[in-house]
């Protein structure tokens, strides 16, 4: 289906699915393109009409060039000089969905004519959208003080092919647009690594037999947040029929059981915090300069040198999301653990199969299982550390001198991401091998075919073999559910 883009406030998290996931095509509304075309007409009388104007990268210089003002031949020489020259970063590409997402948050600058954009541009970022091509993008080496690293590599190729006039250059390369798409991209991500990791984590509660009472919607409302009752909601529907299915314990489960709708919430606090400034960078006018159009004050409109191509909130927001996985692979930890200890879970120690005469023979243990996990979740915690702003000064000429974060932080949420993948594998296969061990074959319906995934990857261990390579598959097939929804560019995954 068609996005209709008819204002910046179009460019949502959702907007993001449909075409940077999915692949939808899109369509700039005809009565935004007219004012586009009417604001471009007013920056070019604006220019005309003010000898004082000063307009960074229009008739003034940039980057070394700050401060000079231009004469008619510099300002036609700037005009075409095409984005090449700070396209230096190399390495892993961006996935292709992210890229698309940078393409799309592009245009809420130009919507509005804050960008002094044409039409023709806006219609030829379309076509990127549409048509492509879209370069590859490299994550790595983005060492500078807003996008230009990431912009001029994505959008080099579209200036070679048109002729840029006054102003376009900057329409393409100045403000916060990639920065916008990964903190997007790290909410949607998040959105469907949560929904894997309550169904894992129902399947331990079920093979552990804890108490269904820890899980009772009411619980949720007593506690009184919104994301509580989503979590305790959730949690309930997959655990629907858990008491049909064996024969719970009777005596509370332990803190780590207990807590994990609680640990669920703040997951879920902390996505919907992101996805709200998601929302706010995507849809955000962050160019700089900014063109204003005209008002009763200024005829002509007037441009502002802005700092708004550094995106202040996207790091922190993404951060917030790794911490929330390395929370709850410790809970997966937790849990493994408590199954293989028969003390606390009441099942055999290890996890180990009974054979024909009752007794077990100390091989097709599982016990070494946490200890993957405990792996595991040291990598996710050195992933998921604070983001600061920059310290290093790349600047030669002492204006680009702070950093931008948004791409230091991105990376680390993805490993930290693709580590619960590995831990909720793991607990996975220790929760199926406990409902072994107890001959016990249904599970509530709403889990029962993450069950079947389980087994068909790692089957119930009888006898002693090499579990690691089984599981890495199941952790692939959990991460590929994640991006189900992804169907632009299979080559690069995250």
């Amino acid at each position: 289906m068609t996005v209709i883009l008819a204002s910046r406030f179009d460019i949502t998290p959702e907007a993001v699915l449909a075409v940077a996931w999915k692949g939808e095509p899109v369509t700039i509304d005809g009565a935004a393109l007219s004012r586009i075309a009417t604001s471009r007409a007013a920056f070019l009388r604006y220019l005309d009409a003010d000898p004082n104007a000063s307009v960074y990268g229009v008739n003034q210089g940039h980057g070394e060039m700050i401060g000079r003002t231009l004469d008619e031949e510099d300002r036609q020489h700037l005009a075409r000089l095409k984005p090449l020259a700070a396209a230096v970063a190399f390495g892993e590409p961006y996935p292709h969905r992210v890229t698309r997402a940078m393409v799309l948050a592009r245009l809420a600058n130009l919507l509005g004519g804050h960008g002094m954009a044409t039409p023709r541009l806006v219609e030829a970022l379309v076509g990127m959208l549409n048509r492509g091509p879209i370069p590859c993008v490299p994550r790595q080496g983005q060492g500078g003080p807003g996008e230009i690293l990431v912009l001029y590599t994505l959008f080099a190729a579209l200036s070679e092919r048109l002729e840029l006039q006054a102003g376009e250059r900057g329409a393409l390369i100045n403000g916060s647009p990639a920065a916008a798409a990964v903190l997007a991209d790290a909410v949607l991500t998040a959105e469907r690594r949560i929904a894997v990791a309550e169904e894992v984590l129902a399947l331990a509660i079920v093979a552990f037999n804890a108490p269904a009472e820890h899980y009772e919607t009411v619980l949720g409302e007593l506690l009184g947040g919104e994301h509580d009752r989503r979590a305790f909601a959730r949690l309930a529907t997959l655990l629907d029929g858990m008491t049909d299915c064996g024969a719970p314990r009777a005596y509370q489960a332990p803190v780590s059981y207990r807590i994990v709708p609680h640990v669920l919430a703040q997951a879920h606090a902390t996505i919907g915090f992101a996805r709200e400034r998601a929302a706010e960078s995507l849809s955000a006018v962050t160019h700089n300069p900014v063109y204003l159009t005209p008002d009763e004050t200024h005829s002509h409109g007037r441009c502002l040198s802005t700092g708004s191509f550094h995106n202040s909130v996207a790091a922190p927001a993404i951060d917030g999301i790794a911490g929330a996985w390395a929370d709850l692979y410790l809970i997966c930890l937790r849990l493994c653990a408590g199954l293989m200890n028969g003390r606390v879970s009441g099942l055999p120690d290890f996890l180990l199969a009974r054979r024909s005469a009752g007794e077990t023979d100390g091989h097709g243990a599982v016990g070494y299982l946490p200890m993957a996990i405990a792996g595991f979740l040291e990598e996710a915690r050195a992933a998921a550390t604070r983001t600061f702003i920059p310290a290093a000064d790349a600047s030669v000429f002492g204006q680009d001198d702070v950093g931008a974060p948004a791409f230091l932080a991105w990376p680390k949420c993805l490993a930290a991401g693709q580590s619960l993948d590995s831990a909720l594998a793991v607990l996975s296969v220790a929760a199926s091998q406990a409902l072994h061990v107890q001959n016990r074959e249904r599970v509530p319906n709403r889990i029962a075919e993450l069950l079947s995934l389980v087994r068909s990857r790692v089957p119930p261990v009888e006898g002693d073999r090499v579990l690691g390579p089984e599981m890495q598959r199941l952790a692939g097939d959990l991460t590929a559910r994640i991006f189900a929804d992804d169907r632009v560019g299979r080559g690069v995954t995250a």
